[in-house]
């Protein structure tokens, strides 16, 4: 029996999200059709809606419907530091952990020749030109992956070759862990970047 065509190319169209192989994205497409048909119209309009409305913030690079985002157009944020993260999850995650509340760039991606992902893919020189705007520290909190540490010393020489002052966010032990339970590597960093400690 042959499935119908607009049901091959819903099945097909849900298997570009990542980790969706051919099954999940045919039980996603059964589901919505079988058992929330008006979850599926939302999500179609919600989806349209999004790819319409959704751009790139012209300063951060964050995804924003306004040119300017609401964060970049903030007057109580700081700047003379501003923060590189890979992706919009990033930033997230660091206004909720509260401990930054300068400027950011969202480089939507990081150096991954495998991937096809090398320098020209990033928006390296609306960074170059971002920072030069603020005459700022530049903070590189990219990923310790191996890709993110190749993005973070690609960026950070290209910085210091236009006279930026960089650095990069620290690593070490997670706050209340116990040294029996963390990996060597972390540890080795721990040690390797310690403080002393003041008054």
């Amino acid at each position: 029996m042959k499935t119908p065509s607009s049901l091959e190319d819903l099945i097909g169209a849900l298997r570009c999200l990542p980790g969706v192989g051919p099954k999940s994205a045919q039980r996603m497409a059964y589901h919505l059709l079988q058992r929330d048909r008006q979850g599926a119209l939302h999500l179609s309009h919600s989806l349209r809606h999004a790819v319409e409305s959704v751009k790139h913030c012209s300063k951060c690079n964050n995804f924003s419907e306004e040119d300017i985002c609401p964060l970049c157009s903030s007057a109580r944020r700081e700047t003379d530091q501003l923060c590189v993260v890979e992706m919009p999850a990033d930033l997230l995650m660091m206004e909720q952990a509260q401990c930054f509340r300068g400027m950011y760039f969202v480089l939507m991606g990081r150096l991954s020749p495998l991937d096809g992902l090398g320098a020209r893919e990033l928006p390296l020189d609306r960074l170059v030109k971002r920072a030069r705007e603020l005459a700022c520290e530049v903070i590189l909190a990219t990923n310790f992956t191996v890709e993110g540490e190749a993005t973070a010393h690609y960026i950070a020489t290209l910085l210091r070759s236009q006279g930026i002052r960089v650095s990069r966010i620290a690593r070490g032990l997670p706050v209340g862990g116990e040294l029996e339970h963390v990996d060597s590597g972390t540890l080795a960093q721990a040690v390797f970047e310690r403080r002393a400690i003041t008054e």
